[in-house]
Order: C-alpha cells, then sequence, then structure tokens
C-alpha cells in the first residue's frame, strides 16, 4: 500500500529512510528498571563507609586517646575476652625474689658477681648497717632465732641500739649487749659469724634460755688503760720498815735495831718526796685531740 502524501521526485532511499524513523518513535523500547541490591551488598557498603568516617576520626586523635578508645570499644563489643589477654605470670620475678634468692648474710671479698644477680644482692648488702642485729625471738624455746642487720629507716629511729634489738619489743630501758656465735644455714652451706645484740632484761632472758651468752665489752682506750694501771699501784701496800740483824765476826748475832715506828717512816717518806717532787719534770697532761675523743666517745656508746 502506498502512502499518498508520498512525492514522485522521491527516491526511494528516502521513503524508507522517513518510514524507518516514524517506526522507531513508534516502537521505540524502554529501559528495564535497575534492581535492587540485596541485603549483603548494602550491609558491606555501609561497613565500608563506616570504616571511612572511623578512620578519619581515629587519625584526628592522639596515640593515648585513640587506646583508649580502642579499648573501650572491645571491652563493649566483647565482653568477657579480656581473658584471654592475660600473660603468664607464673614466672615472673621482682628486684625483692631476686636479692632472697642471692642474698648472703655476710659477703666475703672472694664472693663471686659473675652475674647482674649477684651484683645486685651484693649492692643491697652494701647499704645495709652492720653494727647491730635485729633479732626475732619467737622460737627461742626451740633455740632458733632469726637475725638480719639493720636497715637506714631503723637505724635513724634507734631500733637496736637506744630501743631493744628484738623485733616484737620497743623497751628503751636497762639495755644490754650481747655477743652471739650465729650460726645459721645459707645456700647449702654452714656458717657462723659473730654479732652483736641490744637486748632488754626480758628479751635477754629469751636469747640466753638454752645457753648463757656473753656480754660484750668496750675496748679499752689509753684513758681507761691509764686508769687501771693506778688502781692497781694504789692496791699495793708498801712493807714497813723492819729490824735488821746484824752479825758480827765471831758469828754471834747482835741484838737486833730498834724498828723506826711507821708513822715516822711515813712522815719521812713524804718529806723527802716532798723535797725530790721538785727535781722531776712537770707533769704535762697530754690534751686529746678530736680524733680521739670521738673513738672514745664512740667506744663507750656501740656497748
Amino acid at each position: 500500500m502506498s502512502n499518498e502524501y508520498e512525492s514522485a521526485f522521491e527516491g526511494d532511499s528516502e521513503v524508507e529512510e522517513r518510514r524507518r524513523r516514524r517506526n522507531d518513535l513508534r516502537y521505540k523500547s524502554r529501559p528495564a528498571p535497575e534492581s535492587k541490591a540485596d541485603a549483603a551488598f548494602f550491609s558491606s557498603e555501609r561497613a565500608r563507609h563506616e570504616g571511612r568516617v572511623r578512620r578519619l576520626h581515629y587519625l584526628a586523635l592522639n596515640a593515648y586517646d585513640r587506646h583508649k578508645e580502642l579499648i573501650n570499644n572491645y571491652h563493649l563489643y566483647y565482653p568477657g575476652s579480656t581473658a584471654l589477654l592475660q600473660r603468664d605470670a607464673s614466672r615472673d620475678r621482682t628486684d625483692h625474689d631476686v636479692i632472697r634468692e642471692h642474698h648472703r648474710f655476710v659477703w666475703e671479698p672472694d664472693d663471686p658477681t659473675d652475674s647482674w644477680e649477684r651484683r645486685l644482692a651484693k649492692r643491697y648488702h652494701d647499704k645495709l648497717f652492720r653494727e647491730y642485729c635485729i633479732c626475732d625471738l619467737t622460737y627461742y624455746k626451740l633455740n632458733k632465732v632469726a637475725m638480719r642487720w639493720r636497715v637506714e629507716k631503723e637505724v635513724v629511729a634507734g631500733k637496736g641500739q637506744f630501743s631493744c634489738g628484738s623485733k616484737h619489743c620497743d623497751a628503751r630501758e636497762a639495755l644490754q649487749s650481747w655477743e652471739v656465735n650465729f650460726s645459721y644455714a645459707e645456700h647449702g652451706e654452714q656458717k657462723n659469724c659473730l654479732v652483736k645484740l641490744r637486748l632488754c632484761p626480758d628479751c635477754s632472758r629469751k636469747l640466753n634460755y638454752h645457753k648463757q651468752k656473753r656480754k660484750a665489752k668496750a675496748p679499752k682506750t689509753k684513758k681507761r688503760a691509764k686508769k687501771s694501771r693506778k688502781d692497781d699501784t694504789k692496791g699495793k701496800s708498801v712493807p714497813d720498815s723492819a729490824a735488821v740483824e746484824t752479825v758480827s765476826g765471831d758469828g754471834a748475832a747482835a741484838a737486833p735495831s730498834a724498828s723506826v715506828p711507821s708513822d715516822t717512816t711515813s712522815k719521812g717518806s713524804a718529806a723527802v718526796s716532798a723535797d725530790d717532787i721538785w727535781k722531776q719534770p712537770a707533769v704535762v697532761d697530754e690534751e686529746k685531740s678530736r680524733e680521739e675523743e670521738f673513738d672514745e666517745f664512740l667506744s663507750e656508746l656501740f656497748l
């Protein structure tokens, strides 16, 4: 069927082109509607977007705030799972444990210090004050007495010197000094050491429950030695002058001469000593130096 409006002057090609355009407008296909995303895709895109937001938020924080927020979120979203983060602390050792393991009551010059544990124990031992001991008399009836050296805090407080050296006693009256041969076992070896204790009468009785200990005495100084010599000379008695028997040539004994009374003899010796005192050099008292005075004071103090 031919079209009424077709021109006689148009070619077949032009007619076909115009017909095709009309058909395209009539039968133009509409685009198919897009399908909706499924739940998995939606959740992944949402998580990706949330991750970008969180990353920008964490980059804006400092290290401490970032660590605190991460730990708080972990506790919030994973309750009870922090037990998995606890480390095994059964083999951990502190400095106190190392010192207790390698401690020695007395360090000898030839004791080895080839490891850092022994050097640490040796350094702790050097800081102790080894003039007096602190003792524990809890098991004195079993003849078990524990002793240790004093620390700086106890020296400042006077514990063991101006107060009783027992661990559970603070008496300050009638203290006595004792020298004790302390026998102890250390690192599988039996050792002994002579130590000094200051105890009250009650604690002294506990210390001497099995065996009487020896009291500590102050060392003799020059002043005490001179005083003891003077006391010895004063104690000696000078014998009175006795009658002298003279023997004559024929062997007969002559009559004894009259004895001089004791009071006359003492007066005569006193007169002679008074005459001779000006002939002797003058006695000059020696002045003590500051070091000698301190030594004498400390010797009486550290009984």
